[in-house]
């Protein structure tokens, strides 16, 4: 298991910002990687699923062939201020299971909002590097979506 940390600038009031985080219907619209598409299912009560889908066929999924499908649920709320979310892949490969979780911390700065993120427990079969480039990825598009 690891930790990964990101932190980015959003041209963006932290109100906006973590409606983001938390309502599924605008979580489908950023977070996911390049070469990527999602799609998000509400289960309501805190929980969502959400499937990544490979858009090139010669990648490799986790949980099928061509994509990750991974549970959520919200653990901590604080409006505007934090968001706990526990993940949790679905596949059968021992070294992609477990519980992540993601603390993501909101404050405001001149100019919008900073956010921090910090995966903790990211299982063993997803190396940190390619953990933080993706959510590095899924901000710029945040960044994208919020400010355009």
């Amino acid at each position: 298991m690891s930790t990964t940390r990101v932190t980015a600038h959003l041209a963006a009031p932290r109100d906006a910002v973590y409606r983001a985080l938390t309502e599924p219907a605008l979580i489908v619209g950023w977070r996911f990687p390049e070469g990527m598409t999602s799609a998000v299912d509400d289960a309501g009560h805190g929980t969502f699923r959400v499937t990544l889908t490979y858009e090139e066929p010669g990648q490799q999924g986790k949980t099928t062939a061509h994509s990750d499908t991974y549970r959520a649920r919200f653990a901590r709320l604080v409006p505007g201020e934090l968001v706990v979310e526990v993940d949790e892949f679905e596949t059968d490969d021992p070294a992609l299971r477990g519980e992540m979780t993601t603390t993501i911390t909101l404050r405001e700065v001149a100019g919008g909002t900073e956010l921090t993120a910090v995966h903790d427990g990211v299982p063993e079969g997803v190396s940190p590097e390619q953990n933080e480039e993706g959510w590095r990825m899924a901000l710029a598009r945040l960044a994208r979506l919020l400010e355009g």
